[in-house]
């Protein structure tokens, strides 16, 4: 299993410390990624979180998934890499694996 986590439905107020916090309870968080648009800076209401450890990883799968984190149900599981259909790439639709 990765251990890098999607981490979706982030408030736009999120900052990344706050998810460090809630995610440092299941093992040692190596990084954390708030993802922001880049014409405006905003947050995007997603991000990435990186641990040592598989195990690490599916605890907090496990936990954090529909937990509230700052007024807001999040979505967590396993971060795909772009090629297995994690694409934001508005082109061909059909590639894309939903």
């Amino acid at each position: 299993m990765s251990t890098k986590l999607y981490v979706g439905n982030l408030s736009f107020s999120t900052i990344e410390e706050q998810v460090r916090d809630a995610f440092a309870e299941f093992g040692r968080v190596a990084n954390v990624a708030l993802i922001t648009d880049r014409a405006t800076g905003r947050s995007r209401g997603f991000g990435f979180v990186e641990y040592d450890s598989a195990d690490s990883a599916q605890r907090a799968i496990d936990s954090m998934n529909g937990a509230m984190l700052d007024g807001r149900a999040l979505t967590v599981n396993v971060a795909r890499d772009r090629a297995e259909g994690g694409s934001s790439h508005r082109g061909d639709r059909s590639e894309r694996r939903w």
